[in-house]
């Protein structure tokens, strides 16, 4: 009996790793059974739009280059010493502002024997009127003969002559007397002097300065021959209506971004394209009375008055570029996430016109697109939820379209 009991004990103590061992297994598979199965996760959240088509005002924006409408060179007249400078350079004149003075002295001269020439010349004109008045009776009488009515005649007529010259001579005089008086023959802003006080100013050295008129001012931009045929395209196939008459109002952008206070319109637009660089220049002018805008100044020239009828804008952000092209994220009914292929046109300040792709009443996410998949259900919300949201649920405004076009 007691041999089998130390067998017994034995071989428990050999069983009792694997009966613990057990005993935790089963346990752990109990504990299994218990546990719950994990929900699946919610749906994605993006914020959509509806695809509403609108007529919107379209605008084109180019690069431009101010140009002074009147761009004056002053000279010299006259050769002569120049006396001094009398305006500021770089200030802006007036029209019959003073600008240099020559020595005055030599063609003061110049009038004055000019004078003397024309009084001497009256004397002898006087003279030979009075002996042809003489002359004349006297030949009625045949006291004289008709050689001498000739002669007296001739001498008259010839001093008369003399005297026409001598006015002429004088009017001459005087003409460069003034010369010595440099204007500005417009309204516009000075450039530096080119001679200085005390130099001798002759042909060669004849210009003194220059001044460029600010009001109106001319802005140019070029459009390239592309550019050209495509706006015909789209106009052809009624995707742009332009103003009547392609009276486009145009107004300038400055280098801050703000915006010129005064709009022109197209005045000029060349006959023939540029054989260098293939565009085609047109002009526009507009008041400029304070000055603001100067010549030679790099500027942005944005059109407006062209309508593109039916136009579908979605925010750039909701189109995303891949392998084949661009491509927006479509909610379809079903609720699950569609890409579609389409063709972006021109930019509308943040939002981009869709060429072809999209149709009315569908809804494409603007938010929330990054990681989507084909056939992904969403849950869409509207774009102003999104909005308000973000402004702490107050009132919420929807931006119209921005006019500017890049």
């Amino acid at each position: 009996m007691n041999v089998n009991v130390e067998l017994m004990q034995r071989l428990l103590l050999k069983l009792s790793p694997i009966l613990i061992a057990c005993s935790f297994l089963a346990i752990g598979i109990g504990c299994g059974k218990k546990e719950e199965a994990k929900p699946p996760p919610p749906p994605p959240e993006v914020f959509v739009m509806k695809v509403e088509p609108r007529n919107t005002p379209v605008t084109f924006e180019y690069v431009a280059q101010t140009q002074s409408s009147q761009q004056v060179e002053i000279r010299a007249r006259v050769n002569g010493f120049l006396d001094r400078r009398v305006y500021t350079e770089g200030s802006i004149v007036k029209a019959g502002d003073v600008l240099f003075l020559m020595d005055k002295k030599p063609f003061q001269a110049q009038v004055d024997d000019a004078t003397a020439a024309l009084a001497r010349q009256n004397a002898a004109l006087e003279t030979a009127r009075a002996n042809l008045a003489r002359v004349k009776p006297l030949v009625a009488q045949n006291a004289l003969s008709q050689k001498s009515l000739d002669d007296s005649t001739g001498v008259y007529e010839s001093y008369a002559a003399a005297v026409e010259q001598a006015k002429a001579q004088l009017t001459q005089a005087q003409l460069n007397l003034s010369y010595c008086t440099i204007t500005s023959p417009v309204t516009g802003i000075t450039s530096a002097a080119r001679v200085q006080d005390g130099a001798y100013v002759n042909v060669q050295n004849s210009q003194l300065t220059s001044v460029a008129v600010l009001s109106p001012i001319w802005v140019n931009f070029s459009i390239s021959e592309n550019e050209i045929q495509r706006y015909r395209d789209e106009i052809a196939r009624k995707k742009i209506i332009p103003p009547k008459g392609d009276n486009y109002e145009v107004e300038v952008i400055l280098v801050d971004g703000s915006v010129f206070p005064y709009k022109g319109r197209i005045t000029f637009t060349a006959p023939l394209y540029n054989p260098q660089t293939g565009t085609f220049l047109i002009r526009v002018t507009l008041n400029n009375p304070n000055g603001t805008l100067r010549p030679n100044q790099y500027v942005k020239a944005r059109l407006h008055g062209a309508l593109r009828p039916n136009a579908i804008l979605v925010p750039q952000r909701a189109v995303q570029q891949g392998g084949k092209g661009h491509f927006v994220w479509v909610v379809g009914k079903d609720g699950k996430a569609e890409s579609r292929p389409v063709i972006v046109g021109d930019w509308s300040g943040d939002n981009w016109f869709i060429n072809e792709g999209l149709q009315a009443g569908e809804q494409v996410v603007v938010d929330g697109g990054l990681g989507l998949s084909p056939g992904v259900v969403v849950a869409a919300k509207p774009l102003a939820a999104e909005k308000a949201a973000a402004s702490g649920g107050g009132e919420v405004v929807i931006e119209k379209p921005s006019k500017k076009s890049n």
